[in-house]
């Protein structure tokens, strides 16, 4: 059974930082596409980060020079790191897996279809 859990969500002020992890067990690590979505409440949730398995990154402009992914394969955790937090980051923020050959996020951006395995969410607030 593939589980995923994050952590390390919470509030903080504009400007503040947060680090989300995300430990991946149960899942075969090989030929693997990671990302990050955010889901803001009456909205779609869209992926905005994408990591794969040669630790290629692609990462919206929207948190681009902000945001940053990456993993330590050794613990299988999936990381991201938030600096320069702005009110509107303030969403639910999830990991995902899945085995696909393409890993953009601009391509799988809506396609929660593709991602088989899903962490929980946290939670990140960011108040002005």
């Amino acid at each position: 059974e593939v589980t995923m859990v994050e952590s390390g969500g919470g509030s903080v002020h504009a400007g503040g930082s947060l680090t989300l992890s995300c430990v991946v067990s149960g899942y075969g690590w090989q030929s693997w596409c990671m990302a990050w979505f955010r889901q803001v409440p009456g909205k779609q949730r869209e992926a905005f980060a994408t990591i794969n398995d040669d630790e290629m990154t692609t990462i919206a402009d929207s948190v681009k020079g902000r945001f940053a992914v990456s993993q330590d394969n050794a613990k299988k955790t999936l990381y991201l790191q938030m600096n320069d937090l702005m009110p509107e980051d303030t969403a639910k923020y999830y990991c995902a897996a899945q085995n696909g050959a393409v890993c953009d996020y601009a391509s799988l951006r809506f396609r929660l279809d593709l991602y088989n395995y899903w962490g929980q969410g946290t939670q990140v607030t960011v108040s002005p």
